[in-house]
């Protein structure tokens, strides 16, 4: 990875999914000698159990914590972002645009390539896809209110929720990487985050985050945000 990299050490390492046939104490035996050597500076776990997590915050302290989360998907709000704040964890959302969906770039007519997940997992499925619109609506409306675009609102939403919440929205073009920056400068009063925070808890999305086979290999799915 130092190779690939061309660094002399990574920040932040992560094990993306626990692998159940290694004990998490081991993995973080193997994650201290790295940071020994200088090579790691800190480690963190995706989308695992609280369990797991909590055994591997005793054996090594986990710096983060990353798993899918947004206005689409709020699985996390359930126990582990409340075990994040009791451990002294960073929380990091992957797909914090809901996989485009919170960009205003879906809507009821849109179906998916050969290969795209999105094709495969239920609240894309055309009926449910048509009532979860609701939400990029009001994405939309508060996009109006703020003078922002809805990516902006999308994630201003995350960075208020929690001052340890850092979103990682993927992009490959510079205009979207400018605009999705500026969703830093967008601020919520108390009664705004409140009356946002309310509406958003208002949808219920409709259908699961994921195909169910994928589901029964991450063990820690949650119900959809309600």
């Amino acid at each position: 990875m130092l190779e690939r990299l061309r660094t002399d050490r990574i920040e932040l390492l992560y094990q993306h999914r626990v692998d159940p046939q290694v004990p998490i104490e081991d993995v973080a035996v193997a994650v201290k000698d790295l940071m020994s050597q200088g090579k790691v500076l800190h480690w963190g776990l995706c989308e695992m159990g609280l369990n797991p997590l909590r055994r591997a915050h005793a054996a090594l302290p986990v710096t983060a914590v990353q798993s899918e989360y947004s206005m689409l998907w709020g699985g996390p709000e359930e126990v582990v972002i409340a075990t994040c704040q009791e451990l002294g964890i960073g929380f990091v959302p992957w797909s914090p645009l809901g996989v485009e969906f919170l960009t205003g770039a879906i809507d009821e007519n849109t179906r998916f390539a050969a290969g795209d997940i999105r094709g495969a997992e239920p609240r894309f499925a055309p009926d449910n896809l048509k009532h979860n619109l609701e939400l990029v609506k009001l994405v939309k409306t508060w996009a109006e209110r703020k003078q922002a675009a809805p990516v902006q609102i999308a994630l201003a939403w995350l960075l208020a929720q929690k001052p340890w919440i850092v979103p990682i929205p993927g992009t490959t073009q510079m205009a979207h990487m400018m605009e999705n920056l500026g969703g830093s400068s967008i601020k919520f009063g108390p009664d705004e985050l409140k009356e946002l925070n309310a509406s958003v808890s208002s949808i219920e999305v409709q259908g699961k985050r994921l195909p169910d086979g994928v589901l029964a290999l991450s063990g820690v799915e949650a119900p959809p945000k309600s």
